[in-house]
């Protein structure tokens, strides 16, 4: 759904009017999209309305209102306020619509219970470090609302595996600059051939596999570039990666093309569910066939994986 009243939103925000915006952000009841089947999460800084105006156009199938890195301290009274807007003028929207706050202790809390009423399909948490981290934040986001984990600071990497503690803890975002930084990794080494990132990527996939939570890939931040845009995701998609974050509408369409499932890999996998359950259904679970080679239960079962998250 298109914002209304856009001249009047503009002429608040120039005039830095901020009861006058509060005053438009009335919560409406939201269908809340709980969809894990996106491939692309851009990013959208709440405090320009240009942005924001544009998200109905957007191909991107899940936007993350961002209201921490990009928003100035002076800007994110506006920008929260705006992200509510936005929530309220969008009760049904096919796009996955995620907000990421900022840290608890740095105005995150507030930030939450301010929307909670707005209905966000998510929110994003960032810096968290704990377990117990995690319990304050299920204590704080509205039940219905799933709650996604930013990784991105050394002592949430090595809890990784401890974190998802509830089941509205859908999702996990690799922060990859913060976390080498944290680490005291140089940038230098963000290369798709370094075997340390491969194995930093590998980890954090499958431990979120494993923890049954969606492992989001990187923001790739050079967004004019394509090329390397192109090597990160080749790797991310034989790694077995099907999400991607981004910042600008050109990356979304690299994102989907690569990281989608190609129609011949769909039409393999119902091909294989459909021969499995005809010869399971006279009691032959192994079998061999001429195009797909020797198919048995862990094969049907993956197939049934691949057909499950569309």
């Amino acid at each position: 759904m298109l914002l209304k009243n856009i001249q009047k939103l503009t002429d608040l925000l120039e005039s830095g009017n901020l009861q006058g915006l509060k005053e438009l952000a009335i919560p409406q009841i939201r269908q809340l999209n709980h969809s894990q089947s996106f491939r692309s999460a851009m990013m959208l800084s709440t405090h320009n309305l240009k942005h924001l105006v544009k998200i109905p156009t957007l191909s991107s199938e899940c936007l993350m209102l961002n209201l921490e890195d990009g928003v100035s301290r002076e800007q994110k009274p506006y920008a929260l306020v705006l992200c509510a807007i936005v929530l309220a003028a969008n009760p049904v929207c096919e796009k996955k619509l995620v907000v990421r706050v900022n840290p608890l202790d740095e105005g995150g809390v507030e930030e939450i219970l301010y929307l909670n009423p707005f209905m966000p399909d998510a929110i994003r948490v960032p810096k968290i470090r704990s377990v117990q981290d995690v319990r304050r934040i299920l204590t704080l986001v509205d039940e219905g609302i799933e709650v996604h984990l930013s990784i991105e600071t050394k002592e949430a990497w090595l809890a990784l595996s401890e974190l998802a503690i509830d089941p509205r803890i859908t999702t996990y975002y690799l922060g990859i600059l913060d976390l080498f930084a944290d680490l005291g990794l140089s940038q230098t080494l963000l290369l798709p051939e370094n075997p340390t990132v491969q194995h930093l990527l590998s980890h954090f996939l499958i431990t979120s596999r494993a923890c049954g939570v969606k492992a989001v890939s990187f923001v790739y931040q050079d967004y004019k570039n394509s090329e390397g845009l192109r090597n990160w995701l080749e790797l991310e998609k034989m790694m077995g990666f099907d999400a991607k974050g981004c910042i600008a509408p050109a990356q979304v369409e690299l994102i989907h093309e690569i990281l989608g499932d190609s129609d011949h890999e769909i039409a393999r996998c119902h091909e294989i569910v459909k021969l499995f359950e005809e010869h399971a259904a006279r009691g032959i679970t192994g079998f061999s066939d001429l195009r797909y080679g020797f198919i048995d239960e862990p094969i049907y079962k993956g197939a049934l994986a691949v057909l499950n998250v569309r």
